[in-house]
């Protein structure tokens, strides 16, 4: 007798776990080849919402690009604010990244609302949107990076760190869109 209930227990966890594994696995795999997978995998499985189909996990890599590049702009505001004892070198690359985070913001926003309303009959006009915006945006945070290159070390060092993680997510979410637009409309 007490063998049936623990059959029973273990059989309950089996199939809890086939029951939640498949979001897991598609995270995991997907972000095997990812351009940061380990950051991939932190991110995304630490995401709260569903994660169920490639358009879900390329709607969240989005989402955690969009929220972290809101971060670094509101960051780099709130530096270029306080950018008084700063030389105008310094101030002027703050400005110019605030303006690049600010069109990235956009850009991210954009591409989430695209992704959120696929379609069949214009999907491929869709991904090439979504994949343009993204590397827009990625080349944003990179021209950001750019303008500190003659900047003192401890502004760029910060700047840098956090534009940086900005770009390691939008690079993947970049890869996420990829994949999708891969799977040509089907399964997503």
């Amino acid at each position: 007798m007490a063998q049936i209930p623990l059959f029973l227990l273990f059989s309950t966890l089996l199939l809890r776990s086939a029951a939640a594994s498949p979001p897991q696995d598609l995270v995991r795999s997907s972000c095997l080849n990812a351009s940061y997978p380990s950051l991939c995998l932190r991110t995304l499985s630490s995401y709260s919402g569903p994660i169920n189909t490639p358009r879900d996990l390329a709607q969240a890599a989005v989402k955690v690009s969009l929220a972290r590049a809101r971060k670094a702009s509101s960051y780099l505001t709130t530096n270029v604010t306080a950018a008084a004892g700063k030389s105008g070198r310094e101030r002027a690359a703050l400005s110019d990244c605030v303006e690049q985070m600010a069109e990235s913001v956009d850009e991210l926003s954009r591409t989430l609302g695209e992704l959120k309303h696929l379609r069949g009959e214009t999907f491929e006009f869709q991904m090439s949107n979504a994949r343009t915006w993204v590397s827009a945006a990625l080349t944003n945070e990179d021209t950001c990076l750019d303008g500190f290159r003659a900047v003192a070390e401890n502004v760029k060092s910060d700047v840098k760190k956090t534009i940086t993680n900005v770009a390691k997510v939008t690079s993947n979410a970049l890869y996420m869109i990829r994949k999708l637009d891969e799977t040509g409309g089907t399964n997503w």
